[in-house]
C-alpha cells in the first residue's frame, strides 16, 4: 500500500524575503544615518562652527524719568500709562498761581530798577552841568583877580581887595573839584554803559527771566517720544522738585541684552551681524541687529553682593557676560517689542579679523533732548518790553 504525502505547514515555509527585506531596511538606514551625518557635518563646518548661541537674552531699554523742576500741586495729568506721546507733550501741570505773582513781583521790580538808572543817569547830567558852572565861576574869579593885581600898584583899588579876589579864586578852584569828584562819583554808576546794559537792570532782568521760566516749568513736557510706564503722580498731590511723577520708554531705541557664557566670547566681535527671534512672535518674526558691544564685566561682577571666591569651600561657576545687540528700528517698528521679553540670539562670528574689542568699529551711543532748550525764549521779549516801556530818552551818558 502507498503512504500519503507528508503536509506543509506554514511554519515550514522559506524565510528568504523577510531577511531580506530586512537587510534592505538596514542599509537604508544606514545610508540615511551616513547622509545625516554627512549633512550635519557639512552644516557644522559651513555655518554652525560660526554662530553663537544662547536664549539668555531679553529686551532692554532706556527708563526716562519725568521729573518736576520745581514745588507745586498737581492739577492736571494728561497721559496715564500704556499712552504713547510725542516729545514736549504737556504731561502734568502745576498749580501756577505762586508762580504768577512771583513773575508780577519781579516785573515791578524791573521797571521800577529801569526808572532808578533813568534817575542816576539824569544826576550824574545833574553834577556835569554843576562842574561846568563851577568852573565858569573860577574863570570869572580868575578875571577879576587878574585885574586887580593890575591895578593894585596905581593905588586904585587896596591891597585888601586883591586878597579878597585871590581868596575867591582859592574858593572857587576848591568847589570846581568838588564838583568834579562828586560828578565822576555818580557817574561810575553808569559809565560805558545803557540803561539795557546797567548791572542794576540786568540783574533785575535775570529775576525776571527765573520768575518765567519757573512759570513756564509748571507745566511739565514729555522729554522723549515713547510709552508712558510707572505713573506714580495724583491729581492734587504737592510734589517737590525733582520728584519723579512717571516713566517713559522709548520703544523705537530698545535693545536686546545677551548673556552669553564666558566660553562663548572668544569670537565675539563689535558690528557682527545677529539674527534674533521673540517668544512673543514665534520664529516666524526674524529681528536683525549687530553687535554693539560687550559689557565690562560679568553680572555678578556688577550685582549688589559680587561673589567672594576668596574662601575654602569654591566651585566653579561658569560666568555670563552682558552683550549688548542693536536691532534695526524699521522691524522693530512693524513689530513692537516690550520690555523684558524673552528672545533667541544667534550671533554670526565669521569676520573675526579686528582685534578684541573692536576699536571704533560702531558709533558711540548717546542721548539728548532739546524740549527744554526753549523754556526762556520768550523771556528776553519780555524783558525787552519792560525796558523800552520804562526808559524813556534817558538811553546813554556822554563821557567827559
Amino acid at each position: 500500500m502507498s503512504q500519503p504525502a507528508p503536509r506543509q505547514t506554514a511554519a515550514a515555509q522559506p524565510a528568504a524575503p523577510a531577511s531580506g527585506r530586512r537587510r534592505l531596511f538596514t542599509a537604508l538606514a544606514a545610508v540615511a544615518l551616513l547622509g545625516a551625518l554627512g549633512a550635519g557635518g557639512i552644516y557644522w563646518a559651513t555655518s554652525m562652527q560660526y554662530r553663537e548661541l544662547t536664549e539668555d537674552a531679553y529686551v532692554e531699554g532706556n527708563l526716562v524719568q519725568v521729573t518736576t523742576q520745581i514745588a507745586g500741586t498737581v492739577t492736571a495729568i494728561a497721559a496715564d500709562n500704556t499712552d504713547r506721546v510725542a516729545a514736549g507733550q504737556e504731561l502734568v501741570r502745576l498749580s501756577a498761581v505762586d508762580a504768577k505773582l512771583a513773575l508780577a513781583r519781579s516785573e515791578a521790580a524791573l521797571a521800577k530798577t529801569v526808572r532808578q538808572v533813568r534817575a542816576q543817569y539824569a544826576s550824574a547830567g545833574q553834577m556835569q552841568a554843576h562842574a561846568d558852572q563851577r568852573r565858569a565861576e573860577l574863570s570869572k574869579v580868575e578875571a577879576d583877580a587878574g585885574r586887580r593885581s593890575r591895578l593894585v600898584h596905581s593905588g586904585a583899588i587896596s591891597g585888601e581887595d586883591l586878597a579878597h579876589a585871590q581868596e575867591a579864586v582859592r574858593g572857587a578852584r576848591a568847589a570846581l573839584a568838588a564838583a568834579e569828584r562828586q560828578f565822576a562819583a555818580n557817574h561810575a554808576y553808569v559809565d560805558s554803559t545803557t540803561v539795557a546794559t546797567h548791572p542794576d537792570v540786568l540783574g533785575a532782568a535775570a529775576q525776571v527771566k527765573d520768575a518765567y521760566v519757573a512759570m513756564v516749568r509748571t507745566s511739565v513736557p514729555a522729554p522723549v517720544a515713547g510709552m508712558v510706564a510707572r505713573r506714580k503722580v495724583q491729581v492734587g498731590q504737592r510734589v517737590a522738585a525733582g520728584t519723579a511723577l512717571m516713566t517713559i520708554v522709548p520703544v523705537e531705541t530698545i535693545w536686546v541684552t545677551a548673556n552669553f557664557k564666558e566660553s562663548q566670547l572668544r569670537h565675539i566681535r563689535s558690528g557682527q551681524p545677529v539674527t534674533l527671534t521673540a517668544d512673543a512672535y514665534g520664529k516666524d518674526v526674524v529681528y536683525h541687529g549687530k553687535v554693539v558691544g560687550q559689557e565690562a564685566g560679568t553680572g555678578s561682577a556688577f550685582s549688589l553682593m559680587p561673589a567672594q571666591n576668596a574662601t575654602g569651600n569654591w566651585i566653579k561657576v561658569v560666568q555670563r557676560v552682558p552683550v549688548r545687540i542693536a536691532l534695526e528700528p524699521r522691524e522693530v517698528a512693524q513689530h513692537p517689542l516690550q520690555l523684558g521679553l524673552s528672545m533667541r540670539v544667534s550671533v554670526d562670528t565669521r569676520k573675526r579679523d579686528w582685534p578684541h574689542p573692536a576699536p571704533g568699529a560702531v558709533a558711540r551711543q548717546s542721548y539728548r533732548t532739546e524740549v527744554f532748550d526753549l523754556e526762556g525764549w520768550a523771556a528776553d521779549t519780555l524783558v525787552a518790553d519792560i525796558i523800552a516801556a520804562n526808559a524813556g530818552d534817558e538811553r546813554t551818558l556822554a563821557r567827559k
